[in-house]
């Protein structure tokens, strides 16, 4: 991996837990930003952590189950769920934070709750820093050239930081460390070995060298990075210093991400960003039929049997709006053309009322995004009181059918949880040499069919598959109270009589 993540422990107990790179501590942390969109409460959050951190191995590729994970937040910057710890990590580690992430993902909300404010006073008095000394600006030349260019953990010896600190103004006397001008001799490309008796650029020279604008100057309360819902708000980075040079976070602008919004009409790009926490309602696919969303995502399940149904609980933003309807009509919705499923109105332009949010060079584009199978067995999650210990007490093996579930991604909008139930099948009575001796081959409807769904999207492109969270049963709509669904019963009307003749 280029981040260089530590091992696990219980592969190699003498593995370090503190990784260096070039004589520096580099720490990555994983930060999962709007955790106050995946559930309701910040306990119900928490029990998803092992959850995330097995998607995350996943991502992380084969490699993956080998990293020590230890360094994942699942924080919320709108509630304050974790941003705490976090902006104590970030205090205590020192030196140069580095946010780095996708466009619209909150980095930039992050940095305004994480960010340690007011703590000017705590950096001076644990550098040993006197009350009548004077302090340098962390906005001069020296501090731009030589301390706010440093990597993450370069900020915690007394010889960079405090001694920048003390008041010096004779910047020449001071011996400077060849550490200082690493970064910049690797943008231009010199080698250190070759020009180790050449003197050192000049601050002049590192600035304008530097790929980062210079440090701000150093206020308690400084101007937080602008939040918007539009992407590349954050154009280029913003350094802001805390602590006295202590050290500073530095806000990237986001990594350019698969732009699904250009398939999508303008008017409709405000409502493709999720501000709040989704309930959404189920919806119930048979064969034959397809869930539209928005008229742009077309998914079409494939079930091992005529039986079968399909559940889906989308979790997308209003311009989505689900909607599910007959595969050939769900087609023509998409494309905006009838095909031959529609029989005698096949090449026919649609003109229903269910209308698209695509637009009309995104309809002639719609490609297959795969077919993806049902794999997560999650019986014993979703069949209720027959598992539980206090009711049916069944062990999920032992009962007649399977529950089969994932969750349909569609790249920086949602995703989609499926669920489908298939009824076990019975084992063949015959073994396999009586089979061969009756020269009958054994097929797969004797086998459990795992049901599968294919996905339709412009170009083919902005979707994928995921082991299922279970967002439903965490966030899903809350159930009424039996005593409460009751109507009111209809008044006796002999009653009502006696009471008029009274």
């Amino acid at each position: 991996h280029a981040l260089n993540l530590p091992k696990l422990r219980t592969r190699n107990r003498r593995s370090k837990s503190i990784q260096y790179t070039r004589g520096r501590v580099a720490e990555v942390s994983f930060i999962i930003t709007r955790s106050d969109l995946l559930a309701p409460k910040k306990e119900q959050v928490d029990t998803l952590m092992p959850y995330l951190q097995g998607v995350l191995r996943d991502a992380l590729g084969r490699r993956g189950e080998k990293v020590r994970l230890g360094g994942v937040r699942c924080v919320s910057s709108k509630r304050g769920w974790w941003t705490k710890v976090v902006k104590e990590e970030i205090w205590e580690r020192k030196g140069a934070a580095w946010m780095v992430g996708k466009v619209n993902v909150g980095k930039s909300a992050l940095f305004e709750v994480v960010f340690p404010k007011g703590r000017a006073g705590q950096g001076k008095e644990e550098r040993g820093v006197r009350e009548g000394s004077p302090v340098r600006d962390a906005g001069t030349a020296d501090t731009v050239g030589e301390v706010g260019n440093l990597p993450s953990g370069s900020m915690e010896t007394a010889d960079t930081a405090g001694g920048l600190a003390e008041g010096d103004t004779s910047t020449e006397s001071t011996p400077r460390r060849p550490e200082m001008y690493q970064e910049t001799e690797l943008l231009v490309g010199r080698d250190v070995a070759d020009d180790a008796d050449d003197e050192p650029f000049s601050d002049r020279d590192d600035v304008e060298l530097s790929l980062l604008p210079p440090a701000q100057p150093e206020t308690p309360y400084p101007t937080m990075p602008l939040v918007s819902s539009l992407p590349g708000t954050t154009a280029s980075p913003i350094r802001i210093p805390y602590g006295n040079g202590k050290g500073e976070l530095i806000d990237l602008p986001g990594v350019h991400r698969s732009s699904l919004d250009l398939h999508v009409q303008p008017e409709h790009h405000k409502e493709m960003v999720m501000k709040s926490r989704i309930v959404p309602e189920q919806f119930t696919i048979r064969p034959g039929q397809s869930l539209l969303l928005g008229g742009l995502i077309r998914l079409t399940p494939k079930f091992t049997s005529g039986s079968e149904i399909m559940l889906a609980y989308p979790f997308v933003p209003p311009a989505f709006t689900p909607h599910v309807t007959g595969t050939h009509k769900a087609i023509a919705i998409q494309t905006g053309v009838h095909s031959p499923l529609s029989r005698d109105r096949q090449g026919e332009i649609y003109e229903g009322k269910i209308s698209s949010i695509a637009t009309e060079a995104a309809k002639s584009k719609i490609l297959s995004g795969g077919t993806h199978k049902l794999e997560w067995n999650v019986t014993k999650r979703r069949s209720g009181a027959l598992t539980e210990a206090a009711a049916g007490k069944q062990k999920a093996d032992s009962l007649p059918f399977t529950i089969y579930s994932a969750d349909v991604l569609v790249e920086s909008v949602g995703w989609v949880e499926l669920v489908c139930q298939v009824r076990k099948r019975r084992a063949s009575l015959f073994s396999d040499d009586v089979l061969s001796a009756l020269e009958v081959e054994r097929d797969g409807s004797w086998a459990d069919g795992v049901p599968e769904v294919e996905i339709w999207s412009p170009e083919g492109k902005f979707v994928g598959c995921r082991r299922p969270m279970g967002a439903w049963g965490l966030g899903g709509k809350k159930r009424e109270a039996v005593h409460l669904r009751r109507g009111r019963p209809r008044m006796s009307i002999g009653w009502v009589k006696r009471r008029q003749a009274k």
